[in-house]
């Protein structure tokens, strides 16, 4: 009788780990079930497969590597997408993973396909081949995939990841294009004011010495401030622009080493979600996510207990995560899960309210698809309110800047002109 290994959770929510002998699956489960334990996993033991795999006429292959390079969300997204359209079309699983590995383009997503290919022919399940790459499937995604396999509905499930993915796509999309055009004019500005400190000041810098005007204040500063980033101020060792150019890298690659250690990550989520205006966006984007990750992982029937680690730990914000492991914590000990959100003050009242009206009607699921869908639209009038912020903001900062570029070049001329009109007289 073949052997079953199993992950399960018991009825306090912890999970298990176990073998059991069935004929089946089905009855697998059943057995399992009827020692009170929830099935979150459940495949055929089988001998490990090595590096060599063995081919349909019997004869040894090497088995392919995993290649370099990264598989975008684009790219994940529509192998989820199509996937879920073979499946549900009736054919067998591991010819749909073969028709798309085939006609897939050269790369690291092809290569991971054959992989998979390989162990689900070997007798794998999907959802244990995935997880083998986690560099490509996340455990969302394998968790998914196995809620699924268990419940018998894969057709379903690859439907409504598919969905989920798309959703988070246009969301990630939205927000990435509302920031091109304050970045783009940035890099411009940052650019033009480079080269008139470089090139535009100095001449005039000349002029000036020529006829031996007395320099007011500003206009001093700005020299010097030209000197300085071409590098010619005395005993000076290197050129600003050599500073002044690479410094927004500079600053991302600090940022993302301080979001390396615990303690960094906290600090700055918390002065993220603090900041006006950019604070609201990410809040919304965060609520949007972590609501429609928990209520497709609900909907494919992964334990609440599963689902809510998953959630934390895929939504990105640490002032989310400890609120959600306070709401772990609440649920496992038999409490409610409105009740430490309310208390960690990360959601506004009307989301609170209706996780809560979803608790008591055991609609949980459709209720957090519905304060997605709600927050995808609020994040829209987010997006374009701090685009139309950000407009009058730049204009006004390099206005600023060009304007007293231009009163400082021009002072001293108002001086020439009226000592020469003085000698004139």
């Amino acid at each position: 009788m073949p052997t079953f290994v199993y992950e399960a959770l018991n009825a306090s929510g912890k999970p298990q780990k176990g073998t059991i002998e069935a004929t089946t699956s089905d009855e697998a489960i059943s057995r399992i079930k009827s020692q009170g334990f929830y099935p979150t996993q459940v495949r055929e033991q089988r001998v490990a497969k090595s590096a060599i795999a063995q081919g349909p006429a019997g004869k040894a292959r090497k088995r392919k590597g995993t290649g370099i390079g990264m598989v975008s969300s684009k790219q994940l997204t529509l192998f989820t997408r199509q996937l879920s359209t073979l499946t549900d079309a009736g054919l067998p699983l591991l010819r749909s993973l073969q028709i798309l590995e085939a006609q897939m383009k050269p790369g690291k997503l092809k290569k991971v396909l054959a992989n998979v290919c390989d162990e689900v022919e070997g007798g794998a399940a999907l959802s244990e081949a995935m997880a083998q790459h986690p560099g490509v499937f996340d455990r969302l995604y394998t968790k998914m995939v196995a809620a699924g396999e268990v419940g018998g509905v894969l057709d379903i499930i690859l439907q409504r990841l598919a969905e989920f993915m798309e959703k988070a796509q246009r969301l990630r999309r939205r927000i990435r294009g509302a920031l091109v055009y304050p970045v783009v004019v940035v890099v411009v500005a940052i650019t033009i004011l480079t080269f008139i400190m470089l090139f535009i000041i100095p001449k005039f810098e000349d002029i000036f010495k020529d006829f031996g005007v007395a320099l007011p204040p500003l206009t001093m500063w700005l020299i010097n401030t030209s000197r300085w980033m071409a590098g010619t101020q005395p005993e000076q060792a290197y050129a600003g622009w050599m500073i002044v150019v690479p410094s927004p890298i500079l600053a991302w690659l600090f940022w993302k080493l301080i979001r390396k250690a615990g303690p960094g990550k906290a600090l700055t989520d918390r002065m993220i979600l603090m900041a006006p205006v950019f604070g609201t966006l990410v809040r919304k984007t965060t609520i949007a996510r972590f609501t429609r990750t928990l209520g497709t992982l609900i909907s494919a029937g992964v334990p609440i207990l599963e689902a809510i680690l998953i959630t934390r730990d895929t939504c990105g914000n640490y002032v989310f995560e400890r609120a959600l492991t306070r709401v772990h914590d609440s649920i496992r000990e038999g409490e409610s899960f409105a009740t430490p959100l309310r208390e960690s003050k990360t959601c506004d009242a009307i989301v609170v309210n209706m996780i809560d009206v979803g608790e008591e009607t055991g609609e949980m699921d459709s209720m957090l698809m519905k304060i997605a869908d709600n927050y995808d639209e609020e994040v829209d009038v987010a997006v374009a309110s701090l685009v139309s912020l950000l407009e009058p903001i730049m204009v006004v900062c390099l206005g600023g800047l060009v304007g007293t570029i231009v009163v400082a070049m021009f002072l001293p001329m108002v001086t020439m002109i009226e000592s020469l009109a003085a000698g004139g007289m």
